[in-house]
C-alpha cells in the first residue's frame, strides 16, 4: 500500500517564492501519486510563521482551490524550528510520515521519490545531505563546516551537511513529541531517536526569489543555541581558562617577588592595567557563558508552549460559508493570485 506522505513547509516572509514553490511541489504531489509511490491522499503543508507581507493569503487562497493544499497560520513568529515542529506535530496523525523542506526551492525536490523508496525499505528517517556547498560563499562554507567540525568534537551526533531536508516517520515524529524542551535544536535531536536510517544526497541550488531568512546574525545565535542545549563543554572550557590564569597568576606573582627582593623591579601601570583588563574579560566571558545556561533552564522551568496556532486548514474544514461553487472558486483563485503577483 503506498504510504500517505505530507510534505510540510515553515514559511516566514516567502510571498516572492511561494507561488513557485506551490506549483513545483504540487506537481511532485501528482506525479508521484500518478506512479503509485505515494498515496492519493498525500498533502503538502504550508506553515506560516508568522508572516508580515501575503504569504498567509497566497496558502490560503490556493488551499481554497487544491485539496491537496493546506495551511497553518501560528499566532505570531516563534522562528523556523518551532515552526517546522508545528507542522509535524499536526500532519502526523493523518500520515503515514512527513517531509520537511524549506520554501526557497534550494533543496532538490526530486530527491523526495527516493525518502519514500528508503523508507519502503524500513528506515524509519531519511535525511537530505548536501554533496558539496559550491553554491555558498567563502565565508558561509567555511563558517558551516567549522560548525560541525567543532559539533563533533563536542560529542554532539549531527549528520554532517544536512540541515531540515528530511523524512520521518509516525513512529519518529511520535518519539519526537515526547521531548519537551522550549530549546529543541531539531538537527541534533533526531539523530538521538536512534530509529533505522539512510541517507540521500543531492545538489542544493540557489534560491529562486526573495531573501535568505537565516543573516549572519540568526546563523551565529543559531549555532550557540545548537552548542548550548547539547552541551557542556563551554563551561567546562570556562574552568579550564580559569585554572589556567590562575596558576599563570600564581607563576608571575612569585616571578616579580622575586624581582623586588632582587631589586630589579620598575614603576609601572602597563602591567597592572593589563592584567585588570584581562581578568575582568575573562570574568565577564565566564559570567556570559554561565548565565546563557542559566537562561536555558530559566525557559525551560516555565514550560511555554513552543507555538500558538491561530488557523489551521489541516485538521479543521474551512468554515460553510468561505466554500465557493467550482467556477467561482476558479475566479476567485485567478483574480487574487494575479493580484499578489502583481503586487511583487
Amino acid at each position: 500500500m503506498e504510504p500517505v506522505v505530507t510534505i510540510v513547509v515553515p514559511c516566514y516572509n516567502e510571498e516572492e517564492v511561494l507561488l513557485e514553490t506551490i506549483t513545483q511541489l504540487r506537481g511532485l504531489l501528482e506525479e508521484l501519486c500518478q506512479d503509485q509511490v505515494i498515496s492519493s491522499h498525500s498533502k503538502i503543508l504550508f506553515v506560516d510563521d508568522g508572516s508580515r507581507d501575503q504569504t498567509w493569503e497566497i496558502i490560503y487562497k490556493t488551499g481554497l482551490k487544491y485539496t491537496n493544499i493546506r495551511g497553518i497560520k501560528l499566532a505570531k513568529n516563534v522562528g523556523h524550528q518551532n515552526a517546522l515542529l508545528a507542522g509535524l506535530f499536526a500532519a502526523i496523525d493523518a500520515s503515514d510520515c512527513v517531509v520537511s523542506i524549506d520554501a526557497d526551492l534550494q533543496d532538490d525536490i526530486n530527491v523526495i521519490r527516493d525518502f519514500v523508496c528508503k523508507y519502503n525499505e524500513g528506515n524509519e528517517i531519511v535525511y537530505g545531505v548536501r554533496k558539496r556547498r559550491d553554491s555558498d560563499t567563502f565565508f558561509k562554507r567555511t563558517t558551516a563546516q567549522g560548525f560541525y567540525t567543532m559539533m563533533k568534537k563536542l560529542g554532539v551526533d549531527l549528520v554532517y551537511n544536512h540541515a531540515d531536508f528530511r523524512l520521518m516517520s509516525k513512529r519518529a515524529v511520535k518519539e519526537l513529541e515526547r521531548f519537551n524542551e522550549v530549546n529543541l535544536f531539531l538537527r541534533g535531536i533526531v539523530p538521538l531517536l536512534g530509529f533505522k536510517t539512510d541517507v540521500v544526497y543531492y545538489d542544493r541550488k540557489e534560491r529562486q526569489a526573495g531573501e535568505t531568512k537565516y543573516p549572519f546574525k540568526k546563523m551565529v545565535s543559531f549555532a550557540f543555541d545548537g552548542i548550548t542545549s547539547f552541551s557542556v563543554s563551554p563551561i567546562r572550557l570556562v574552568l579550564m581558562i580559569g585554572l589556567a590564569s590562575f596558576f599563570m597568576s600564581l607563576f608571575f606573582g612569585v616571578y616579580f617577588l622575586m624581582l623586588k627582593f632582587l631589586g630589579h623591579t620598575q614603576t609601572g601601570w602597563t602591567s597592572l592595567i593589563t592584567s585588570i583588563w584581562l581578568i575582568g574579560g575573562l570574568q565577564l566571558i565566564a559570567i556570559g557563558v554561565i548565565g546563557e545556561y542559566v537562561g536555558k533552564i530559566y525557559k525551560e522551568s516555565k514550560q511555554r508552549p513552543k507555538f500558538i496556532v491561530d488557523i489551521d486548514t489541516f485538521n479543521m474544514p474551512l468554515p460553510r460559508h468561505q466554500l465557493v461553487s467550482q467556477s467561482g472558486e476558479d475566479e476567485f483563485y485567478s483574480h487574487n493570485l494575479r493580484e499578489i503577483s502583481e503586487t511583487n
